[in-house]
């Protein structure tokens, strides 16, 4: 069981009371339950979609990096996050501390794709009231963009993200995040993901719906990591 696989029982929105409107470009919004909990849902896509937001969510606890609580819904093309006050939900509003402590997953980011790890706006990064800083959403992880189009052979098994997301002109808040690591913190960052064993990886894979040859593309992908900082 992960960190997000607490409550096995799916989340049924038809039986819950809608109290707030979407906060990002797709269908959405705040829903509350029985027991006065608060969900924040997004209708995606398709199934396939969801599935993918699933899994990611998933790979992203196995390897520590913190991101909200998400629970698997009734509706298979809805995606719930449980609903948790921020300190900060922009990237412009974090310390210096915060920016080092987010900037200590790149290494995750750029393993799983997800090219929308800071933001279009510098959004996607928030502080929680315990201080901890989260990634707010995954949906542009794997094999989909943020906003719903396949990768295709762009999600290959290079990880030129750990470049582009510290260079890239067209993600600007990604480079002005990631941009400023040095040798030893871009080293530490990836290492993150080399130290997670081949086994597990494959596990939660197949576990939470990915297939085999997404499983074998991350491991190559966390092989061509480890030649980048063994060279």
């Amino acid at each position: 069981m992960t960190l997000h696989d607490e409550d096995r029982a799916l989340l049924d929105t038809a039986a819950m009371q809608r109290v707030g409107g979407a906060l990002g470009s797709h269908p959405a919004g705040l829903y509350e339950d029985a027991r006065g909990r608060r969900w924040y849902v997004k209708t995606v896509e398709s199934p396939d979609h969801a599935r993918n937001e699933w899994l990611a969510a998933q790979l992203y606890a196995l390897a520590g990096a913190p991101t909200l609580h998400y629970h698997r819904c009734r509706a298979p093309d809805q995606v719930a996050t449980a609903w948790q006050p921020l300190q900060r939900s922009r990237l412009s509003q974090f310390s210096e501390a915060e920016r080092v402590q987010a900037r200590h997953w790149l290494g995750v980011h750029a393993w799983l794709a997800n090219w929308d790890a800071a933001g279009f706006e510098g959004d996607n990064q928030g502080v929680a009231a315990d201080g901890t800083v989260l990634t707010l959403d995954v949906g542009g992880a794997l094999r989909y963009r943020a906003q719903g189009d396949p990768k295709g052979a762009a999600f290959g098994t290079r990880v030129e993200e750990l470049d582009r997301l510290r260079q890239e002109p067209d993600n600007p808040h990604a480079r002005r995040l990631f941009g400023p690591m040095d040798a030893a913190a871009l080293r530490a960052a990836i290492m993150v993901v080399t130290a997670l064993p081949a086994a597990m990886v494959r596990a939660c894979v197949l576990r939470h719906g990915g297939s085999p040859g997404l499983a074998q593309r991350l491991l190559d992908r966390q092989a061509d990591m480890a030649r980048r900082i063994a060279g």
